[in-house]
């Protein structure tokens, strides 16, 4: 009964997780062939229109239809938090593997450039290297991504130090197995739970950092709409429009939910065997 329980939780969070991400991927992808209006054409007829039939999450205060810029900007969002991630996670993997499995002094050099990143606030290291990279996508990209990767490399560095003295490890050496054939075929399958609900968790938390950065202008620049831009133009009008904050904080909230409920769902299946 106990296991039954278990499977019936970790997969009303994965369904959960699931559809509210598959929402926003959904808005992601079709927005490369459709949008319902032009996201970028301003009209003084319908400025700070309230949702209706013709526009069905009404305008904003340039007469923009906020429906279509919200389906655009959640590209923005999903691109630079699964590249940022995936970036993060390789920089995480090549500091982690080689600190953890050589030790020694390139465990301390390497800790303390971890260290040293993780000592800094995320989001004002962030604006650091987007000031340096540059602004747009790919400075996005590499900042997040930086700022990230000492997270996992603590998770690379601390699995490997616990798994690198097993029996069939020490077998490997033994008979003569390289490290990369030993890292990549018997050290890191071994990471995937805890590394599964960390990366999940990881893009949730880069998809706010991206909103963070360009609602302070750092990030996606306007006119190009991203969630976080869309909040920083309609903070002014929330009395008055509110629609204007409220869809983008939707979207937002789904996407970073939906993370956190697949991160959560993913952890409970490893803990519980994978049933």
């Amino acid at each position: 009964m106990q296991r039954i329980i278990r499977f019936r939780n970790h997969s009303i969070f994965l369904i959960l997780g699931g559809v509210f991400v598959g929402i926003v991927l959904f808005c992601a992808l079709i927005s490369i062939i459709y949008l319902p209006d032009d996201p970028m054409a301003t009209n003084s007829m319908t400025k700070l229109a309230a949702p209706s039939a013709d526009h069905l999450f009404g305008c904003d205060h340039e007469g923009r239809d906020v429906l279509s810029r919200v389906i655009l900007g959640s590209r923005p969002t999903v691109i630079i938090s699964l590249l940022g991630i995936l970036i993060a996670l390789l920089l995480g993997m090549l500091l982690g593997s080689a600190a953890g499995y050589f030790g020694g002094a390139p465990d301390h050099f390497l800790m303390l450039i971890s260290d040293s990143i993780m000592a800094f606030p995320g989001i004002l290291l962030a604006l650091v290297f987007v000031a340096v990279i540059g602004k747009g996508l790919p400075g996005l990209i590499f900042g997040l991504g930086i700022v990230f990767a000492p997270s996992y490399a603590r998770i690379f560095r601390t699995g490997i130090r616990q798994l690198k003295d097993r029996e069939y490890i020490l077998l490997a050496r033994l008979i003569g197995v390289k490290p990369p054939r030993i890292l990549f075929v018997h050290l890191f399958p071994g990471l995937v739970p805890q590394l599964a609900p960390a990366i999940v968790v990881g893009i949730a938390n880069m998809a706010m950092a991206e909103a963070g950065l360009s609602y302070l202008g750092q990030g996606v620049q306007i006119p190009q709409p991203s969630l976080g831009n869309m909040l920083m133009e309609g903070q002014s009008y929330l009395v008055y429009a509110p629609w204007i904050i409220i869809f983008p904080s939707i979207y937002l909230l789904f996407y970073v939910l939906g993370m956190y409920f697949l991160s959560e769902g993913v952890r409970m299946k490893f803990k519980t065997g994978g049933v």
